[in-house]
């Protein structure tokens, strides 16, 4: 298939350009007024950044407003996993680096092959909400050796970025070259068997004005069940160009991975535990396996026009094409321990994403208030496309208290009425947003976005239209900062999303879209001058939410009539003292359903109703030979939830433990030694379910140590 080139044609693309073409002609001068009411002249530097971690402090973000602003100005929630907290925890997955984050956890991954998170209570796999530098993609694994950190905003975010649940975001934002070298390469034993290797190396081309960024890893690891294995390899290659007034990168990434469909254990619906088998015990065979590549490529321009305005265009293309096999469990006999079981795959999926936006910020003085104003377009374009769906006959064929592998094999069948599978989204948007400065107390930050989007999907040989919609919605913010003192604010916001509803599950007609209505209200602040912590509380009402259920073989696209989920949070990170840091975090969710006529009154699925975290890390750096010594450990917990649309069973809660240990050396080169043990306990513990039925479970990892060497230079 070739690849899709973006094209703005028609009366709305050329209006949406014209916004942005037109922006540069804003008057401005080389005075600034300050936030703080005074007026100096500063000029325009390309290369200046504000740093966004101290540590584990988060600074400042970009995240909420598509501008850098303090933390304590924005009247939102953002939590930042720090690249220091990342490296402490050896967090190998983004699972693993939002632990740290409240009310932030795991539903269906699709047997351990897709990131997916609720957050707030909403949320689901390829539901579009994880993104990287701001940009939405396609990838199954976004978090690999490029990670830099991991930023959450919370709550509703359409209006700066378009169609998305309104839980929040999550941004991995990625290494970037830099103008001085250094680098470092590692390696990584584990427990389970095998290990992985990464490089990472930056620094100026002598004689340009270029910077360069390598970053490498291999994987090739045992998988803690009975059977299978992890393994990738990844490289990311970056580019920038340092002008004078402006700022140019490149960035591409390439991962072929091979990792086990694995969707977990099962639960018995009589007595609501899971099936008594050791948790190494697969369901599956070992042909059970998800074999692809993965591909993005990003572009970022920045041109300073002058000290009060920034013109930005940024890009995206996302790839992933897989083949997957798998022995599906379709029914178990709890009398006997039988299993009915189907060979399924999916033989050439492809999905893509482009994603383009280019915007103009500006801060100016108008009638004597300071305003941080931002204005721009924007335009996605989504495909999907499996060609062969592989669909055979079902066979009692396994038993779980005796395990026999083999009797099944892979299967060529090829299931026309579930083959071509197709979903194509189009959207262009502008947006506007203003961030005004009322007092040395008071902010308001008002934004709105106008988005026009159409829609197809279906599936079938032959081909079976059940989408083909055009629509356009309107999505407003509005959020209020009162700052005590300059390291304590009060915030409150509102805002509207939407989302509009697609799904290749065999249902006949058009679904109305997801909309939702947030109100939040909280509190920020700078503790121990080198603290930062946050705390809100929110009440999300959403109408028209998407969910599936299995009848049979068929899985069947439905909407609840009305959802709300409200609850409070708390999360902090940075330094206690010099020697100790601190990242912590609880929450709250009460999320149900209010109107349906199935499921009123029953809690949304893989939805706990408490999470928690806590990692302290303390410094000794008086060790001889002036090296360093850094140990700590904590862990993170959920309570229980509802594993299925109807409460039929309850994943419990459970609290899992780490530790870790890194020693310093000041060598030729630094030398890091790093152990690192996971699950310390070796708490058995289940971290999401499918939500359709009882037969996928996911069992989160047993205990794992972890030796780590690095060496930098």
């Amino acid at each position: 298939m070739a690849m899709f080139t973006p094209s703005f044609s028609g009366l709305k693309g050329r209006a949406l350009f014209s916004l942005l073409f037109a922006a540069p002609m804003i008057h401005a001068t080389d005075s600034v007024t300050t936030k703080d009411g005074e007026t100096i002249t500063v000029t325009a530097d390309a290369n200046t950044a504000t740093e966004a971690t101290d540590g584990y402090q988060p600074l400042s973000t970009s995240t909420a407003t598509l501008t850098d602003m303090p933390m304590l100005d924005i009247p939102q929630v953002v939590n930042t996993v720090s690249d220091q907290v990342l490296e402490n925890q050896n967090a190998t997955t983004l699972d693993e680096a939002l632990y740290n984050v409240s009310n932030v956890v795991q539903t269906n991954t699709l047997g351990g092959t897709q990131d997916a998170f609720v957050r707030r209570g909403f949320g689901a796999n390829r539901d579009g909400s994880i993104m990287t530098n701001g940009l939405r993609t396609v990838l199954p694994r976004s978090f690999n050796a490029a990670t830099e950190r991991v930023e959450v905003l919370k709550g509703p975010a359409s209006t700066l970025y378009g169609i998305l649940d309104p839980g929040g975001l999550i941004n991995v934002v990625t290494k970037r070259p830099e103008k001085t070298f250094h680098g470092s390469v590692s390696a990584t034993s584990s427990s389970f068997g095998g290990g992985t290797g990464q490089l990472d190396i930056t620094g100026p081309i002598e004689g340009t004005q270029l910077a360069y960024r390598l970053t490498g890893e291999v994987q090739d690891e045992d998988y803690w069940r009975n059977f299978g294995k992890e393994r990738s390899t990844f490289i990311a290659p970056s580019l920038t160009w340092f002008g004078d007034n402006a700022t140019v990168t490149m960035l591409y990434s390439h991962r072929d991975y091979k990792t086990p469909f694995d969707r977990g254990t099962i639960f018995d619906l009589t007595t609501k535990q899971p099936v008594n088998v050791d948790r190494k015990i697969r369901f599956d065979e070992p042909f059970n396996i998800t074999d692809g590549q993965s591909d993005l490529a990003q572009l970022n321009a920045e041109y300073h026009l002058n000290s009060q305005w920034t013109a930005r265009f940024d890009y995206s293309y996302s790839q992933d094409k897989y083949s997957d096999n798998q022995a599906r469990v379709t029914a178990y006999d709890a009398t006997t321990g039988t299993l009915t079981r189907r060979v399924d795959a999916t033989q050439g999926s492809t999905q893509r994403m482009h994603a383009t936006r280019a915007d103009l910020q500006g801060n100016v003085d108008i009638a004597g208030f300071y305003n941080e104003i931002l204005g721009g377009v924007s335009y996605e374009y989504y495909d999907l496309l499996r060609t062969d769906m592989i669909r055979c006959k079902k066979a009692k064929d396994f038993n779980i208290y005796n395990p026999v592998y083999g009797n099944t094999s892979k299967c060529t069948t090829v299931s026309a009425s579930d083959s071509d599978q197709t979903i194509k989204q189009e959207s262009y948007s502008a947006y506007a947003q203003d961030a005004l400065y009322l007092t040395d107390n008071w902010i308001a930050v008002a934004g709105i976005r106008y988005q026009y989007y159409t829609q197809y999907a279906g599936k079938g040989r032959p081909f079976n239209v059940n989408t083909d919609s055009r629509d356009e919605q309107w999505t407003p913010k509005l959020g209020l900062v009162y700052k005590l003192t300059p390291s304590v604010s009060l915030f409150a916001n509102y805002s509207q999303t939407f989302m509009p509803q697609s799904s290749i599950a065999s249902y006949i007609g058009d679904l109305p879209p997801e909309s939702s209505n947030a109100y939040e209200v909280g509190a920020k602040f700078e503790l121990f001058d080198g603290i930062t912590a946050d705390i809100a509380l929110f009440d999300i009402h959403k109408r028209n939410v998407l969910y599936t259920e299995s009848i049979g073989d068929e899985t069947i696209a439905k909407t609840a009539g009305r959802v709300r989920s409200r609850g409070v949070e708390v999360d902090l990170a940075g330094a206690l003292t010099e020697n100790i840091n601190i990242i912590a975090s609880y929450g709250y969710t009460d999320a149900k359903v209010l109107e349906d006529p199935d499921y009123a009154g029953k809690p949304l699925p893989n939805v706990p109703r408490h999470t928690g975290s806590l990692f302290l890390t303390y410094d000794i750096h008086n060790m001889p030979g002036n090296n360093t010594l850094t140990f700590g450990g904590g862990g993170h917990g959920v309570s229980r939830r509802s594993a299925t649309n109807g409460a039929d069973y309850y994943l419990p809660g459970y609290f899992v433990a780490d530790a870790f240990a890194a020693y310093k050396m000041k060598l030729q080169y630094p030398v890091t030694l790093q152990l690192n043990v996971k699950n310390l306990f070796d708490k058995t513990y289940y971290t999401s379910s499918i939500a359709t039925n009882n037969l996928g479970n996911q069992i989160g990892d047993p205990r794992e140590v972890q030796f780590t060497v690095k060496m930098e230079f």
